[in-house]
């Protein structure tokens, strides 16, 4: 993994998941590792019509996991919940986070976390943002993704 801004490489797992190798870190968002099936909640019925592309084991060493919310199946489901728990930190929203337990840090709109992950995000933002990324596969991966589709 390379520790410079200037490369970025992006995994898309599938769904909400992505996972972005950026300055030494190891960044994923919204994991959803289940297989495909229905998922009955609290609240509401998910049907998913298949699994992710990639394992969660081929994932890595997690730095940060970026979970727009923990309430929806579709964003973070029985097998992101188990990735949680290797992750060194999980960036969420306070709510999020009061169910979550450590290693959830809630951040609410527009504040700052003071771990190394989380200071890292705007230099990145900042570095991308009038940038283009070049383009997806066919098959929607970007960088090492290839080898393990090929499998």
């Amino acid at each position: 993994m390379s520790s410079s801004i200037d490369r970025i490489a992006v995994t898309y797992i599938g769904g909400p998941t992505v996972r972005l190798d950026v300055a030494g870190l190891r960044l994923l968002t919204d994991p959803t590792f289940d297989a495909g099936g229905v998922y009955e909640g609290a609240t509401s019925t998910l049907t998913k019509l298949r699994g992710p592309a990639l394992d969660a084991e081929f994932v890595g060493p997690v730095d940060a996991v970026l979970l727009s919310h923990d309430h929806h199946f579709d964003n973070l489901d029985h097998a992101g919940r188990v990735l949680l728990a290797s992750a060194r930190t999980v960036l969420t929203t306070p709510l999020g986070a009061s169910r979550l337990g450590p290693p959830a840090i809630g951040l609410e709109p527009s504040s700052r976390s003071t771990s190394r992950t989380a200071r890292t995000f705007p230099r990145i933002a900042t570095r991308f943002s009038a940038r283009s990324t070049r383009p997806v596969s066919p098959n929607g991966c970007v960088g090492p993704c290839e080898a393990q589709r090929s499998r």
